[in-house]
């Protein structure tokens, strides 16, 4: 999740000199065969993050140890992220970012197949971490190179288009690889995803417009990022939601087990899918003109939904009801968060904000995990919603203060 350079306020999309000084032709329209191949890089890079968790007993089976071991091969995985984001987006910031997109995929691929052949434990984490580590190289490109790839009066739109691929794998890529996974064999499961990704190495190398990586007085600078007005208030926003969506979607199966709709949990995320893409199109189309109000609306969403989860549960409709409400908030916070981030770190800062903003994105996965596992050990499922709108609370409160910088009430013309 996140961007490069490209990503700053006010820096042209395809405009300016390329690498050998000769001037690149602005579209005016959007080149959608090229933004489909950066939405399922999001799409396969996401999905495969959280696949074992529909796995878990088979894949425990074959690797010898127990389901909750092997459940923290979706931990290690956010961590190759959060921990390797930072130091590679700097390292690498003077890379083609063709080259550097299709060195990061075709990394992924490798490590996602190790896992798939895999039957030792310390072998599949190994992989896993790997597999993370492409990843998160990976989406520090994605929706900087999807702002690049469009005219400035849609690179909202370009982010939402590239950005669809995470609510997509979550809501609906997740119950279809768990279904394929029990159908065939867990292990088929990662095998598609290798397919799927040497086919985009494919669409990326014939699709995808390359672009010059960052000169070297150019290259990111994460202290200085911190300090740009608006950076940290994005960055908490980003670390407290997904912590919040977090600590409820991984044990979703289970608290809608525990209200005795156990059998409907595809259903339900279905409906939040179908809300989320719904969601995707809405700040697609508006966050060039409402970024500010979009943000509020959708924390205000998820704030609800788990206030809705939390005391009417007892009735399934109003489960739905919550579900809905929740996949209209969260589904563009992904598009809002990027967008919002390399806004406000400007071109000087806008690469070092969005690498940020992917290693906390994938902290608050990896924590939200754990703290959710914990809660329930401890206080039971009921207890999962009443902690998302608490935290929630927060996420208002700085997106509403944060009116001057971060998420401005007058924005720049694009």
């Amino acid at each position: 999740m996140s961007t490069t350079p490209e990503t700053a306020a006010g820096s042209p999309a395809l405009s300016g000199p390329d690498a050998r000084g000769q001037g690149v032709e602005q579209p005016q329209k959007l080149p959608m065969f090229a933004l489909l191949a950066l939405a399922t890089a999001v799409f396969i890079t996401s999905l495969t993050e959280t696949l074992p968790a529909g796995l878990l007993p088979a894949m425990s089976d074959d690797l010898h140890v127990s389901e909750s071991a092997t459940g923290q091969t979706v931990t290690i995985y956010a961590l190759g992220t959060a921990l390797t984001a930072i130091p590679l987006t700097a390292a690498t910031a003077g890379w083609r970012r063709k080259r550097l997109l299709l060195t990061a995929m075709a990394g992924f691929a490798v490590a996602n197949t190790v896992t798939a052949v895999s039957s030792y434990y310390g072998l599949t984490m190994v992989a896993r971490f790997v597999a993370g580590v492409a990843a998160g190289l990976a989406w520090a490109l994605l929706a900087g190179y999807a702002r690049r790839l469009a005219p400035a009066h849609l690179q909202g739109r370009a982010i939402a288009v590239a950005m669809a691929g995470i609510p997509v794998a979550l809501s609906l890529g997740v119950p279809a690889g768990t279904f394929l996974g029990k159908v065939t064999d867990w292990r088929v499961a990662f095998l598609a995803m290798t397919a799927l990704t040497v086919v985009l190495l494919g669409w990326i190398a014939a699709a995808v417009p390359d672009f010059p990586g960052q000169e070297r007085g150019e290259r990111p600078r994460m202290l200085h990022a911190l300090r740009v007005p608006g950076v940290a208030p994005v960055l908490f926003v980003t670390l407290v939601f997904v912590l919040a969506h977090t600590i409820i979607y991984a044990y979703i199966a289970t608290f809608l087990d525990d209200l005795g709709m156990g059998g409907n949990t595809d259903l339900v995320l279905l409906v939040f899918g179908a809300a989320s893409l719904a969601s995707i199109w809405i700040v697609g189309a508006q966050i060039h003109r409402r970024l500010r109000a979009l943000t509020i609306a959708s924390s205000l969403l998820v704030a609800v939904a788990a206030a809705v989860l939390a005391v009417l549960s007892d009735h399934t409709a109003l489960v739905y009801i919550a579900a809905v409400l929740w996949g209209l908030g969260w589904g563009g916070v992904p598009t809002l968060l990027q967008t919002a981030a390399g806004e406000a770190g400007g071109e000087t800062a806008a690469d070092a904000a969005q690498a940020m903003l992917v290693t906390l994105w994938n902290v608050a996965m990896a924590v939200g995990g754990v703290i959710g596992g914990v809660m329930l050990d401890l206080s039971g499922s009921d207890s999962l919603p009443w902690s998302v709108l608490l935290l929630m609370l927060p996420v208002i409160a700085v997106v509403v203060l944060a009116r001057g910088h971060g998420f401005p009430a007058k924005r720049q013309a694009a």
